[in-house]
């Protein structure tokens, strides 16, 4: 798996070259990491531990509060420790696990989004089928299949990048390692690597926003065709605003980094995206989920009492 290179370890020149905001930096992102931490842990504790909340959805929602845990701590724990250390290389290996887990844990986000979409989508549209198709062994099956695809997405990226030769700079203009940047620092040919990050990785973002905004748009025609009580249209569409927001938070980002074309995009822009979607939208799904959401915040209300 390991390249044939000259390259040992690389530098990763981080958020900013600035060293008085270092720390500052560093007392930022380390509160936010903190909240992202407590606020997904809180929801993960109370969907397992409370029995209302033993559904389809908050079963997939404990799945995205996981995975955003383990999003924001493939990167976040390396940037706060080179905020503080004039020593900011990752190994070479360490920096292709880094970018490995990195991809396995962003492209299941992606497709559990759409799991959740679908989701709203049958309790709405077929809420009489809704036990039969949403059943227990359904989603743990659907479940599985994301992460295990997620996982092998990440090791095409990951083992096709670790072939590259890198003879020269070692400088990653990033705060932790993707593909993109690493593309730019090889030596040779990378026109695979380039058709792979933006073809399959365009393919595993893009499949399961088309079929969010179908699931959505379905929802939406149903809901004004066949629902007369404006009390339940408004509480449909507030059931599925908190997922929405999430979508549109994760996605955005996300078509801006490896779909549109990289020509145009500073490396100032670059950072500025990949903070919002590793640090920013993780620790804003569960303030999403706990405001828009009465049965998750009144579940938390009774954890907390309990505790008491």
């Amino acid at each position: 798996m390991l390249n044939q290179t000259s390259v040992t370890e690389f530098l990763l020149l981080g958020v900013t070259d600035i060293q008085v905001l270092q720390p500052v930096l560093f007392g930022v992102f380390l509160a936010i990491y903190i909240v992202n931490v407590a606020g997904n842990g809180a929801i993960l504790m109370v969907v397992i531990s409370d029995s209302r909340l033993h559904s389809p959805m908050y079963f997939f929602l404990g799945n995205l509060s996981c995975l955003d845990i383990c999003y924001s701590t493939v990167t976040l724990p390396k940037m706060l420790q080179n905020f503080l250390s004039t020593h900011k290389t990752i190994s070479f290996l360490g920096c292709i696990s880094q970018l490995h887990f990195f991809h396995f844990l962003g492209s299941t986000e992606a497709m559990l989004l759409a799991v959740m979409a679908f989701d709203r989508f049958v309790a709405i549209c077929k809420p009489l089928h809704y036990t039969l198709i949403m059943n227990h062994q359904v989603c743990i099956q659907m479940a599985v299949t994301i992460w295990i695809t997620g996982f092998f997405h990440a090791l095409l990226h990951s083992i096709m990048t670790s072939r590259l030769n890198f003879c020269g700079s070692n400088h990653i203009h990033h705060f932790f390692c993707d593909v993109k940047p690493l593309l730019e620092l090889a030596c040779g040919n990378t026109d695979l690597n380039e058709w792979l990050l933006h073809s399959v990785t365009g393919t595993i973002a893009m499949g399961p926003f088309s079929l969010t905004l179908l699931s959505y748009f379905y929802i939406i025609i149903y809901l004004f065709f066949k629902t007369h009580s404006c009390s339940m249209l408004h509480k449909a569409l507030s059931t599925c605003a908190s997922h929405f927001m999430v979508v549109v938070l994760f996605y955005a980002p996300v078509v801006f980094t490896y779909i549109r074309p990289a020509s145009g995009s500073s490396v100032d822009q670059e950072r500025i995206i990949a903070i919002m979607y590793t640090v920013i939208t993780p620790v804003l799904n569960p303030l999403i989920y706990t405001l828009r959401n009465k049965e998750v915040e009144g579940a938390l209300r009774r954890a907390i009492r309990r505790r008491l």
